[in-house]
């Protein structure tokens, strides 16, 4: 049975040279472990306050003690709205304006997601087909403070971002089994519509699921949600045509990192054959190794979001 987690976070605030602290209760559905903590004092934090846009996401840059934490939930029956629903209403009683609120597509999908400060994973994964994102800020008090949210979830796992910005020392976090949630629907699988929809209205789609071993090729046993997608949508018409591209990250030599993105590419495509029962005439595999990144990498986040494969539409009719 899960638990529910709090999340006790502590903002001192300054009144004339007192020190007073005023706490933040925040709730989630399941057990939470923190996994990662980084803490910078008099920095500044570009806040998103609307969709990706003409190539790039609106933003305010607030400046202060910039606090970013990631949590790890367990939880039966997690999904990204049960996370971030406690969290907004919560954010709301405490006198927190909603500046923005969104969820995966309606953010800008892949584009908000790259666009937008995330920890690196393990600590931190972002489903791009699934995620929840919201940015708040209370102005009661001496001093303005800021949070943001984003949610994901990977099978029956939540991971948590939260973003803190504001004046004095840092926040510390209580973490405390307060209760029991009651059973919810199911996690959510990659929806084959929206893949579907983002290979047909751009052209090209990530296959976000895929697992591979470091330095391997050899695609892990799935399932696969994206491949059941994508089969469909080929089984559907014997002339719709795509091809399955590697990428890397910048990891060893411009050769070697080609020749794996190929080898990976390939994988798909025989999953897809064997598993699938695709034609394989419908299907063509290469790679570009590094040479096109869809994110710095110079983070382990950028590296992890340049190692994929795509599938690329070639004929739709």
């Amino acid at each position: 049975m899960a638990g529910l987690t709090r999340l006790l976070l502590l903002f001192p605030l300054l009144a004339g040279e007192a020190c007073m602290a005023q706490a933040l209760d925040l709730t989630v559905p399941g057990d939470a472990d923190l996994t990662r903590e980084e803490q910078s004092a008099a920095d500044s934090y570009l806040l998103p306050t609307g969709p990706y846009s003409d190539g790039q996401v609106p933003s305010i840059d607030v400046e202060g003690l910039v606090t970013r934490q990631s949590w790890r939930i367990e939880g039966e029956g997690l999904t990204t709205l049960k996370l971030l629903t406690p969290l907004r209403d919560q954010l709301r009683e405490a006198g927190y304006e909603i500046l923005f609120d969104c969820a995966d597509r309606e953010c800008g999908g892949f584009d908000f997601r790259f666009n937008i400060s995330v920890l690196p994973a393990p600590d931190m994964f972002v489903d791009l087909f699934d995620f929840r994102f919201l940015s708040a800020r209370r102005k009661d008090g001496p001093a303005v403070e800021y949070v943001t949210c984003l949610v994901s979830l990977t099978g029956e796992t939540g991971y948590l971002q939260l973003v803190i910005v504001g004046d004095g020392q840092a926040p510390t976090v209580e973490i405390g089994d307060i209760g029991t949630l009651s059973p919810v629907a199911p996690p959510q699988p990659v929806e084959a519509a929206k893949l579907i929809e983002q290979l047909m209205g751009q052209g090209h789609v990530v296959l976000p699921d895929l697992e591979f071993d470091s330095g391997s090729a050899a695609l892990a046993e799935g399932p696969y949600d994206s491949l059941a997608a994508l089969a469909a949508f080929l089984n559907g018409n014997a002339a719709r045509r795509i091809a399955l591209v590697g990428h890397t990250d910048t990891v060893g030599g411009l050769d070697p990192n080609v020749a794996l993105s190929r080898r990976r590419a390939a994988s798909v495509l025989e999953r897809l054959v064997s598993r699938y029962e695709v034609p394989r005439a419908q299907m063509e595999s290469n790679g570009m190794g590094y040479l096109s990144p869809v994110a710095p990498n110079t983070t382990e986040a950028g590296r992890e979001a340049n190692r994929r494969v795509e599938a690329v539409l070639l004929s739709a009719e």
